[in-house]
């Protein structure tokens, strides 16, 4: 459990002066106080919102809603895909309906949503290799314009390139992405994507990302700085099938990517509750297993790291957001690293962190107006509702506030 001290920057002080709906003080009045949504971004993959707005299959219907209302017991951010191989298989014919559908009825929920990614070697539209180079570029740049003023104001966050450290020197397999950042070079690739999407949504919040995190991501994202790259936010990947970081690791980054003084999103974390991956493996995308079994062993282990983690990252105070990867089991390489099963029961690791986000990290208080209708308190960041017999008011706490609040 973490102290007050330390989550100090993630809470504010209130003084509300409360008034009955004809104006006069709710003096002496019991209230209660309770923290509604958080400013802090606690995330998931949302994909099974695409595929829920896809659908026709009743059965499957009622499925995927069932493992979206646990999502929503747990998560205020959502990672909708947008891999331009799988949006755009065919030039012109995207999945932009159900993918808006998807991030409209997400934002209803109340849930800030990113899109992943609009740039990248891996997963990208094969269509693109029969153009040049220079004709690549343009598709990639206008690609960026199409979709990130299409869903303006609806997806306002985007991971606008990913895993720019191997990219030129990715050799799986030939792609248009990794023939333009070869001729381009890393920084000017990366500054014409970034200054694309600015330009087509000024106020968004823009993301690199990358799974290197090592000096050499560090190196690169220096360099992006100085060429004046609008970078908003540095996204790191944690996919830790080969066993948890631990808390040496874990430091270790946040003091590589705390020197540039941006806010930091932990993007795609992922943590095993099941067999670890062999230490030999380098490209995790080489363990191909037919399954991927959880255990009951497994499954404590996982709730454990998953509440140290989220701990330590939640008292960093450049941390903004937290994803994990996968919610339910059985999805990237099989593995078992949701949290829930992949027929939508619970593991232990959703119950820890629902005692993080709605128990240990939420407010909640019943406290007495004075003689003047005045209340204080101190709390996690975030949208409330106050309530007492005359009525209901909602405010939001994301600094220190001093309001007054009439009841309705």
């Amino acid at each position: 459990m973490m102290n007050q001290n330390q989550l100090a920057h993630r809470r504010a002080e209130a003084r509300l002066r409360v008034l009955n709906p004809d104006g006069t003080p709710a003096a002496c009045q019991p209230v209660a106080v309770n923290q509604v949504s958080h400013r802090f971004l606690f995330g998931c993959g949302a994909f099974d919102a695409v595929d829920l707005m896809k659908t026709q299959d009743g059965e499957k219907k009622a499925f995927l809603q069932e493992r979206m209302e646990k999502w929503f017991a747990l998560f205020n951010y959502g990672t909708l895909p947008f891999y331009w191989g799988r949006y755009e298989p065919e030039e012109g014919k995207t999945a932009y309906p159900e993918t808006m559908a998807a991030a409209k009825w997400l934002r209803e929920k109340g849930v800030q949503v990113k899109g992943h990614p609009l740039c990248w070697h891996t997963a990208c539209a094969p269509w693109l290799m029969k153009f040049s180079n220079e004709e690549i570029l343009r598709r990639q740049l206008e690609r960026i314009h199409r979709d990130v003023t299409a869903f303006k104001g609806v997806i306002d966050l985007w991971d606008v390139i990913n895993e720019v450290v191997i990219m030129p020197v990715f050799d799986k397999y030939d792609n248009a992405i990794t023939r333009i950042c070869k001729e381009k070079g890393r920084i000017k690739l990366v500054k014409a994507v970034f200054d694309a999407a600015k330009e087509s949504n000024p106020d968004a919040v823009l993301l690199i990302n990358d799974f290197n995190t090592s000096q050499a991501y560090e190196i690169l994202i220096e360099g992006l700085l100085e060429a004046g790259v609008p970078i908003s936010a540095i996204g790191i990947q944690s996919h830790q099938h080969q066993g948890y970081w631990g808390l040496e690791k874990l430091h270790e980054v946040l003091k590589r990517y705390e020197r540039f003084g941006l806010p930091i999103h932990f993007t795609e974390n992922t943590l095993i509750s099941g067999e670890i991956m062999p230490a030999h493996i380098v490209d995790l995308n080489d363990w191909q297993v037919d399954s991927w079994p959880s255990t009951p062993e497994g499954e404590e282990r996982q709730a454990r790291e998953i509440s140290e983690m989220y701990s330590v990252l939640f008292a960093h105070p450049l941390v903004e957001a937290i994803t994990t990867w996968d919610f339910n089991d059985g999805c990237w390489l099989k593995a078992p690293s949701g949290f829930v099963h992949e027929d939508n029961s619970e593991k232990p690791s959703w119950y820890a962190l629902k005692n993080l986000i709605h128990g240990e990290w939420e407010t909640h208080e019943t406290l007495t107006t004075d003689e003047e209708g005045y209340v204080t308190f101190t709390g996690f960041r975030g949208g409330y509702e106050l309530a007492a017999s005359a009525g209901k008011a909602a405010f939001t706490l994301n600094e220190d506030l001093n309001a007054e609040l009439k009841l309705k």
